[in-house]
């Protein structure tokens, strides 16, 4: 394994065997100081002092088949998606002892120590594993965070589960049941939350449930330690998801900000509720109609952050594109750009379930 991008620290970091260093949660928090590389530009680092106006919708009439409470959650949607794709929902079925259940293990995980940690870390081109800081990858603008992400698609594989099992160690059997639970409970509410965006888009109300079946997911989870210095670094940097929906459940600290009319604005943890947006490949299928906005997330120096993000993905052989009741409708003119930026960037053929079996 190649030594990772030298990072100017008021410390060493800890080091592999074979030279290379890495940074987790435990060696950031107790940085008096930012290094300079992990310090963002003052543009990207500023605070926000606004609360996004993100529309709170309750699904539980929805759900329950009501045709007037299902028409209202479709125009909540529609209205945020026309501006900048973010909204939450409540009532959305998935058990509350579950989320609880996850960060618990997300938890174990993260507290082990980083010689465990890095032996599932992230190989290149992969989006799957653990990342500390992204030091593998970059070696500037560095987020002040480490995550652990895995592949999810639904079936009778419970290729989550085995994942956890043959990737990491049996100990972690548990865990992969508790995430494979997880992760299909999203995918599930996935596929509720593009109804109700076809009916928004009045485009047929199966269409992008039908199309996202197969879908091949990613999830991940993200813990961010407390900073002292937080106006110079970011959880996070500003971008847009390259995948169709993200489902970010995060805690009541709060950091998610989005970036509307030239400015950052919060997005203030409701109690229960899960946090919805848009990304590039759905807003390709809306034509543009829908946004993907620029968002990012942000750090403090009180109280660490946890979140657990659910990116719905179509399957690397699927067609997108949008219906043809939508090709007449004017088009955001950055959607093309982005979603050409996605497909030519990303390695989307990188999902094998089989490969979890043999890693190990």
């Amino acid at each position: 394994m190649a030594s990772s991008p030298s990072v100017l620290l008021s410390s060493p970091p800890p080091t592999a065997k074979d030279g290379s260093r890495f940074i987790d949660s435990n060696y950031l928090q107790k940085q008096s100081h930012v290094p300079a590389n992990f310090k963002w530009p003052e543009e990207d680092a500023a605070s926000a002092q606004e609360e996004l106006n993100a529309p709170v919708v309750d699904l539980e009439g929805f759900f329950n088949g009501d045709v007037v409470a299902t028409e209202n959650a479709a125009k909540l949607i529609r209205s945020s998606c026309l501006r900048h794709g973010f909204f939450q929902v409540t009532n959305h079925r998935v058990d509350a002892d579950l989320i609880q259940l996850a960060y618990d293990h997300v938890d174990d995980f993260f507290n082990l120590p980083i010689e465990e940690k890095i032996k599932v870390q992230r190989r290149p081109g992969s989006p799957y594993g653990y990342s500390g800081a992204h030091m593998d990858r970059f070696s500037s603008n560095l987020p002040w965070k480490e995550t652990f992400s895995f592949a999810f698609q639904d079936g009778p594989e419970k290729t989550v589960a085995d994942y956890f099992k043959f990737t990491i160690s049996k100990d972690f059997e548990q865990t992969g049941l508790v995430y494979q639970k997880y992760s299909e409970a999203m995918h599930s509410l996935s596929l509720s939350i593009m109804e109700l965006l076809a009916i928004g888009l009045g485009v047929d109300r199966m269409l992008y449930r039908e199309f996202f079946e197969d879908a091949v997911s990613i999830m991940r989870t993200n813990l961010y330690p407390t900073c002292q210095e937080p106006n110079l670094s970011l959880g996070t940097g500003p971008h847009c998801d390259p995948n169709a929906l993200t489902i970010l459940h995060q805690d009541l600290v709060g950091g998610l900000d989005v970036f509307v009319d030239n400015k950052w604005h919060k997005v203030r943890p409701v109690l229960g509720a899960l946090v919805i947006n848009i990304g590039d490949v759905f807003a390709a299928l809306s034509n543009g109609i829908y946004r993907s906005c620029l968002h990012r997330a942000a750090v403090n120096s009180h109280k660490e952050r946890r979140s657990l993000v659910f990116f719905m993905c179509p399957r690397a052989d699927k067609v997108v594109k949008p219906a043809e009741e939508l090709v007449r409708k004017r088009v955001n003119e950055t959607t093309l750009e982005n979603f050409t930026d996605w497909f030519l960037s990303a390695d989307r053929s990188n999902f094998k379930p089989t490969h979890f079996k043999t890693s190990h």
